[in-house]
Formats: structure tokens, sequence, C-alpha cells
């Protein structure tokens, strides 16, 4: 299985030669760059698969009306600046921030003894659970974007559809919802999301959820998976549709593994040896996913990779918040006095450097040490991050972080294999296994609150 598929990593290789229109002209050489590497690394990276598992451009687009078509003067991606950057094929973000989360009681409710009585409600009506419909609003925003690009972007479900969308020279967009209360608890949205295009799902964001424990909140709710969560990675083999484990407390993250019977991902998770932040993978969470055959995809934001950095901003963060209410409740909103008392702040507390794109290759060369090289791949979080380092500013820098691997010794096969073969590789026999399982019956929520007791 692994050499039929690194055989198929390598005859896209070549069909991408044949095929793909001509790279973009290599650009100046930057700052302290070697030459000759640059030019070589610049030819690998753009004949070389790359895929990012995780762009969170879909809030811009459904929140603020973004085009992804021309280039942009702020943010990290446009179709622009990734055909620069050879980016190929990105997994947009169906980011459920946790907001939307609303009073679960009815979700687990019986249903009434009598087909025409009214279903039971929550005890306090409190505020709606929008977690799907915000999920459902994101796909129809990045679908209407390759609507509206047919001729450089196009939606794909599949390893060959991307790979098709690759060879003809279109930026291949795929999904992956980041938060599964997205699903509000409810097998049969998981489906539905898959029948939509979805193909990998988060199973917490900073919230822990209806089945899984997240990596945010101090006290654990179910400790770990509870028997519903369970069933949703079950039922995401099933189906193919990758467990992405980015995101959960680290009971979670172990249930998940040994729940799953197919690869895993975490979509867009650093190093906790490098940066001790809880959002990070220790490196025994490394080894297990590559035992898993699954693979880590390095997160790019400043937080994740530089502990100074994140214990900077906070502290930063924190000393204005409390000056900037302070102004606020002095002055009033629109106030030529609240305009010079912003001002002022800003100048006090400027932003915290980021950062260099050293920091982030750290990152890099540490999980293909621990986890080897089948293991390692790039999620970004472009635009759904304050902060990425310098030198990898968007989209367009991304042959930065060949040229750097080159550089520090990597072989170009282990090169192709981080930026985008690994990903393919593990996407596959995803598919493989749910192919495997086809005609299984799905699993279904329990009739009682069954669902909700611990493993």
């Amino acid at each position: 299985m692994i050499a039929a598929s690194r055989c198929a990593v390598a005859l896209f290789a070549a069909a991408t030669i044949a095929q793909q229109p001509a790279p973009p002209t290599c650009p100046p050489l930057p700052a302290g760059y070697d030459a000759a590497l640059w030019s070589k690394a610049w030819a690998l990276h753009h004949d070389a698969l790359v895929v990012d598992t995780h762009v969170d451009t879909t809030t811009r687009i459904l929140d603020r009306g973004f085009d992804v078509g021309p280039r942009a003067n702020d943010g990290h991606f446009d179709l622009v600046r990734a055909h620069e950057g050879g980016l190929d094929a990105v997994f947009h973000s169906i980011y459920v921030d946790a907001r939307f989360a609303g009073d679960e009681a009815a979700l687990f409710a019986k249903a009434p003894s009598d087909i025409n009585a009214d279903w039971l409600r929550p005890a306090d009506a409190g505020a709606a659970n929008g977690s799907a419909r915000r999920a459902l609003m994101m796909i129809d925003g990045i679908v209407q974007q390759a609507q509206r690009h047919p001729t450089r972007m196009t939606m794909c479900a599949t390893a060959d559809e991307l790979v098709a969308a690759v060879q003809a020279g279109k930026h291949a967009a795929l999904m992956g919802i980041e938060g599964g209360h997205a699903i509000e608890g409810d097998l049969g949205l998981l489906r539905l999301f898959h029948q939509l295009g979805v193909r990998y799902m988060t199973l917490t964001h900073t919230n822990h959820n209806e089945y899984a424990d997240s990596c945010a909140p101090a006290e654990p709710r179910w400790g770990g998976l509870n028997r519903l969560g369970v069933k949703v990675v079950a039922e995401m083999n099933r189906l193919g549709m990758v467990v992405d484990v980015s995101h959960v407390s680290d009971a979670t993250f172990f249930d998940a593994l040994a729940a799953t019977q197919a690869p895993v991902i975490c979509s867009h998770s650093s190093l906790r040896a490098l940066c001790a932040h809880p959002r990070n993978v220790t490196d025994d969470m490394l080894r297990a996913i590559a035992k898993n055959g699954g693979a880590v995809m390095i997160n790019f934001n400043c937080g994740f990779i530089d502990a100074d950095y994140a214990k900077n901003r906070s502290g930063r963060q924190a000393t204005r918040r409390i000056q900037e209410k302070a102004a606020r409740d002095k002055f009033a909103d629109g106030s030529a006095e609240l305009r010079a008392a912003l001002a002022a702040l800003d100048a006090r507390f400027p932003p915290v450097e980021p950062p260099p794109l050293a920091t982030l290759v750290t990152h890099v060369l540490r999980a293909l040490e621990v986890a080897g090289a089948d293991h390692v791949g790039l999620g970004s979080d472009f635009d759904g991050v304050p902060c990425v380092p310098r030198g990898m500013d968007d989209a367009a820098q991304l042959p930065r972080l060949t040229y750097e691997l080159l550089a520090a010794g990597q072989s170009e096969t282990t090169v192709r294999k981080v930026l985008g073969g690994n990903l393919l590789r593990v996407l596959r026999a995803v598919e493989a296994h749910a192919a495997s399982r086809r005609g299984e019956k799905p699993q279904q929520n329990g009739s009682d609150d069954g669902d909700r007791l611990p493993r």
C-alpha cells in the first residue's frame, strides 16, 4: 500500500510537469539566500504537489464578502498569491466559532409519543444552536467562489479529483470542518456534511462539545471522547472523512487514536516540545500519529511556534485591554479625545515582533526527526491567525520554506512529502478504508442518554 502510494505521488509529479501551466517567474533572490539553491528550491517547489490542510479565508468570504480572485493587499491567501507560491490545493476551513453553539438540551430529547405533539424544548431558551447553519453558510461561500472563478479553481472531494484539478492548472479547493460542534451531536448531520464534500472534521475547537473534550477549557467535560464520540470517529472512518485531532484535549487525542481504524491528521498543530502551548502536540503524540499512519501538519501561527512571542503578546494585550477600557469609560464614542487616547495606546503598545521563518522551520525539522518523513505536512492557518513568521508573510512566500528545508539538508524526496505527498497518501488511505466498509450499517444516535456517558 505504501509503495503504491509513493508511486502515485511520483506519477503525479511527472504528470504535473507535462500538463500544468508554466510556473511563475522566479522572484529576486531573497537576502542571504544562495542563488543556486534558491533556483533549485523554486523549481522543486513548483514541480511538487503543495497542499495546505488549513486556510481560514472562508471567514473573510462569508463575513466580509472577500473575493479570492484578485490579489489582495491584506490577509494571507488569494488565487494570485497561491499561484505565485505554488500552492496547489487547500483544505478551506469550515470554521464554526464556539459562540455559534447554543443550548444542547433539545439535541438529546426523545421523540414525542404522539406524532402530532411538539418536541421537548430547552428548559432555558438561551441562544439557538446555530452551529450547523454557520457551517452551511461557510460551505456556500467557498462553493460560490469556485463558481465565480471556474477556470482557476474547482471544488474537490477525493484524492483523484485533487490530482486532476492540479494537473488541469486549477486551484484544488477541499473542505474541512473546524469545530466538531458543527454537527450538533447528530450523526445524520455528519453524513450530510460528508455528502456536501467535507473531507475532514476537527473533533473540537476551543470548546467541549456534545461528544469530545477540547484542550482549551481547564476542566474536562467527558474525560476525552464519550460514547457518542466513539460513534463519531467510527462513522467518519466508514464515510471516508479524515479524523482531525488538532484542538482536542490530550485525553481526546489518545481516545480518538484508540477508536479510529484509519489514519488521522492534526490539520494545523505545532510542537509542544518547542512551544509549550496546549494546542501543540507532544513527541509521544507525534510517535502515535506515525504509528497510526497519519500526519501532523505544522501550524504557522507565531503564538504556537514561539513561546516568547506568545508570552509577550499575551501580556501586552492584557495591559492594553485594561487601559483601553478606562479610556472608553472616560471619553464618548467617536470623540476626538477617545481617538487620541487610542492612538496613544497604539504608540505605547506596538505589535510584538514576529519570530523569524527559522523558528517555523525548527518545528518542521523536529517533527521530521520524531515522526519520520512520511508523517509531516503543512497546515498554515493562513487568514485565521494574527501573526505569521517574518519571511512567510503570505501564500506567495511558501517557496522559502522549501529552500530552508533543502538548506537544512533534507532530501528532495522528503521535501516533496512534506509539501503535499504525505497528505495525498493519508487521503487515499482513508478513502481505501471507507471503500472496504461499503455497505456497512451507519452509526446512529442513541435513543436515550447513553451517548452522553463516558466510554
